[in-house]
């Protein structure tokens, strides 16, 4: 660390949502976690993220509640008054987040490198990181460890979970296979015929099946019509999981299916493999980090057709539109990176041996 900086003695993150950044963000504060055992860390973070992430061992979780406003964040700085943080780290560049941390106290207030400081970010914080050339979201994250002086390593994750958060996955007969289906929006979602198809062929393979998704009218719906569409049986778990037993479902499972989504970084924390379904934004950016080798990418053709130039030479973020880009996707294509990923996973050859012997 050079000389103009301060060894931290205290630390705030601000990082509010979503759940896929939030797992981004986990591996860097835990870095510096480590790397500055005595340092006392607070972390302001979405209500939903919380239940997620919110017993974090020596983490002080400062809760914000989206909902309530301006009022939530006067819940914030109520909470926070009485301190003052060596550094702020600023790691969110929506304007909300910003106006969140005009109240938080801090001598320094760290934010993103200024190509990378969106909608006015940088008006707010007092120190920038180093322009880089860090693709992955994870990857310009871990530069606010970088500046406080960590040393580059591989991502750690360590999410706490209790005997009775892994109860559901411990019911469930291995080995087998996680589909979740839906993205934030319906437009990022695979076609439904093809999530069934595609969980057919998993079972052909000797492999359970479990669907997965948030309590909302939407993700119920769509994992019960996969369901339909099947011809074999499988396990539907949408909106019957907590977070917490979701994490442990994922973490159980031979490998997971998912369109950008939570639960495709959530299986990444537990070290599941991942096969990533994309066509709006670019999954060397926010593909599952240890799983890029497997992600099934319609992005690299629409971003080409649209802008007119391959993706190396457009802007970090840029994406494409379009209601129904993830046609783009083959059955195909996801099989051959199904395959792929399930021969890293611990299903090995033996195991499929031995299970269809026994089929």
């Amino acid at each position: 660390m050079s000389k103009e900086r301060l060894t931290p003695s205290s630390i705030c993150v601000l990082r509010l949502s979503a759940i896929g950044d939030v797992c981004h963000a986990l591996s860097v504060v835990q870095q510096i976690q480590r790397t500055y055992p005595k340092c006392a860390i607070t972390w302001v973070m979405g209500k939903v993220e919380a239940q997620l992430l919110g017993d974090l061992p020596g983490i002080h979780v400062v809760i914000f509640d989206k909902k309530q406003g301006f009022k939530g964040m006067q819940s914030v700085w109520t909470q926070l008054k009485d301190q003052r943080f060596d550094y702020l780290l600023h790691m969110q560049v929506a304007l909300r987040a910003s106006l969140l941390s005009f109240g938080i106290k801090a001598k320094v207030k760290l934010g993103f490198s200024w190509p990378r400081a969106k909608e006015g970010q940088w008006l707010f914080t007092n120190k920038k990181l180093p322009v880089n050339n860090a693709e992955h979201v994870l990857d310009n994250f871990a530069e606010f460890a970088h500046y406080l002086g960590c040393p580059q390593q591989s991502p750690q994750w360590e999410i706490p979970l209790t005997k009775a958060d892994s109860e559901l996955a411990d019911a469930i007969s291995s080995p087998y296979i996680v589909i979740s289906p839906a993205a934030s929006k319906d437009e990022r979602n695979w076609l439904t015929e093809r999530y069934a198809e595609l969980a057919d062929y998993a079972c052909s393979k000797g492999l359970q099946v479990v669907l997965c998704g948030a309590p909302t009218d939407r993700e119920r719906l769509l994992a019960d019509t996969i369901e339909q569409q099947m011809t074999s049986p499988c396990i539907n778990l949408a909106g019957k999981t907590s977070l917490k037993q979701l994490t442990a479902v994922l973490g159980k499972a031979s490998l997971v299916v998912a369109p950008d989504s939570g639960p495709a970084h959530i299986a990444t924390t537990q070290g599941t493999p991942v096969v990533g379904l994309y066509a709006h934004s670019n999954p060397k950016r926010t593909g599952p980090y240890n799983s890029l080798d497997y992600v099934a990418s319609a992005y690299e053709e629409v971003a080409q057709e649209q802008y007119g130039k391959p993706v190396s030479q457009l802007p970090w973020g840029a994406r494409v539109k379009g209601k129904d880009l993830m046609s783009r996707i083959t059955l195909e294509e996801v099989i051959e990176k199904f395959d792929k990923a399930l021969e890293s996973s611990d299903f090995s050859r033996e195991d499929r041996a031995q299970q269809a012997m026994a089929d």
